[in-house]
């Protein structure tokens, strides 16, 4: 359970850190990576749905054995996101700057998967 319990406090974290900022940065991302934010609601809207995934990763981390369903959940949400970065820069549509954001969310869902079978493991002793 400790490597679990590390995983989702580090990714919680991190995730927190990385995504809180985005609120206030929605006018230089639309100049840093064009063209400019046309759907706010999107914008928006992903940053707090991705917020509130950070907020359950610190929740499963605090006892990941009773949270063991959300984790088959949070490895969905961590490859959804990184496999559809990497199609979309194979096809020529982003950059590698988001590459390497998927390619973060493509390790913490490897870690996650791993997590979750340390987790059923320990649970059928």
């Amino acid at each position: 359970m400790k490597f679990a319990r590390w995983t989702y406090l580090i990714a919680g974290i991190y995730g927190l850190l990385v995504l809180v900022p985005q609120y206030f940065l929605e006018e230089k991302n639309g100049r840093d990576y064009p063209p400019v934010i046309n759907h706010p609601e999107y914008y928006y809207g992903f940053i707090g749905v991705a917020i509130a995934w950070q907020i359950a990763f610190l929740i499963i981390s605090k006892d990941p054995r009773r949270y063991r369903p959300l984790m088959i959940a949070s490895v969905i949400e961590k490859f959804s996101y990184g496999i559809a970065v990497v199609i979309l820069y194979l096809q020529g549509r982003t950059g590698s700057m988001v590459l390497s954001t998927g390619m973060i969310d493509m390790v913490l869902g490897t870690l996650f998967l791993i997590a979750c079978k340390k987790a059923s493991q320990t649970e059928k002793l």
